[in-house]
């Protein structure tokens, strides 16, 4: 399992339940056990992959946990369907489950980042008692909505969400993918100029400003020059899955609200967060949200560290959520930690 390698990890396409295919790593522990062996469910956000948890995966299945990362649908080597309506929070649980069904897992501990983050907290909604633990990572809990909130309402109250709007449109398909590496360079730089004009893409009509301007983006951020290869080869005309995300407000409303869903996890269920301070889409009101709506989460805030934190401090969440599980669930896990 080498970071570095992606053809260094297990990987396996199945059809699932839910009549999807999907593609995802599956990593087994030296001593995995079955009936004691706990499983760990990483689910990435945009735009990203599998590849999104290379630097947690060996670090976690050494120390006795089998981790399980899929490609979300429309994303890499998953199935990519063209229609939004099939990327809504209660078909991507229901693709969680039945992943977990598939592998013979009852209940997993499950992470997210990002749109993870947000698929994540729905599937302990809709699939409750399929949790061990949740952890969220860089993304604080949203609730279900009692009212329909259009993307353009949001955009009112939040302009730097400006960008979601720019997503939604279908031709910004192949806006991106004509910039395709610029677009990789820009989301996975690495901020240090606050004031830079880099920072306006996620306002309204900042995004293709900024593709079509002469801004020069040279390095690979956060990524090696490996990493960004191998991003590249997976999103080459391949933006349709990932941005239909952005396409499902009015579904995934509806979704939830026929579907009658409690404002949040059940009582009993650990819950980690995880954000890096200089990440912009945790703000303090977000934060008192969950803690008001999750009583019992416990809150970790990375001085430093921005909004992609599997790489920018891998060595802390390696660490941190399985002193987390060590801490709040009764295992047979032996951890070095």
């Amino acid at each position: 399992m080498d970071p570095a390698n992606p053809a260094s990890f297990n990987h396996r396409t199945e059809l699932l339940s839910t009549g999807r295919r999907y593609h995802f790593v599956d990593q087994l522990p030296t001593n995995y056990d079955p009936a004691t062996t706990k499983t760990i469910v990483c689910i990435h956000g945009f735009p990203d992959l599998w590849y999104g948890w290379r630097y947690q995966i060996k670090p976690w299945v050494d120390l006795g946990y089998r981790v399980v990362a899929p490609d979300k649908l429309g994303y890499g080597g998953t199935e990519k369907p063209e229609d939004a309506i099939h990327y809504t929070s209660r078909r991507i649980s229901d693709d969680i489950a039945a992943l977990m069904d598939l592998l013979q897992i009852s209940k997993a501990v499950i992470i997210g980042h990002d749109w993870g983050c947000f698929m994540v907290s729905r599937f302990a909604l809709w699939h409750p008692d399929r949790l061990l633990a949740l952890v969220l990572l860089s993304v604080p809990y949203v609730p279900p909505s009692k009212e329909y909130i259009s993307l353009e309402q949001m955009v009112e109250r939040f302009p730097n969400w400006g960008y979601q709007l720019h997503f939604r449109e279908k031709s910004t398909n192949a806006e991106i993918e004509k910039h395709l590496s610029k677009f990789f360079r820009l989301i996975y730089r690495r901020r240090k100029n606050k004031n830079s004009p880099l920072r306006k893409w996620t306002l309204p009509g900042g995004l293709t400003e900024v593709l079509n301007s002469n801004a020069i983006l040279n390095d690979t951020g956060f990524l090696t020059q490996q990493e960004f290869d191998y991003y590249m080869s997976q999103f080459n005309e391949n933006m349709n899955g990932p941005l239909n995300y952005y396409r499902t407000t009015h579904y995934r409303f509806q979704e939830e609200k026929d579907g009658g869903l409690m404002p949040a996890p059940r009582a009993d269920l650990p819950v980690l967060l995880v954000v890096g301070k200089d990440d912009p889409t945790a703000n303090q009101g977000a934060l008192e949200v969950t803690r008001k709506l999750i009583p019992q989460v416990k809150i970790e805030l990375i001085d430093g560290v921005g909004h992609w934190v599997m790489v920018e401090c891998k060595d802390h969440i390696n660490e941190s959520i399985p002193r987390f599980l060590q801490n709040t669930l009764s295992s047979n896990v032996h951890t070095k930690l």
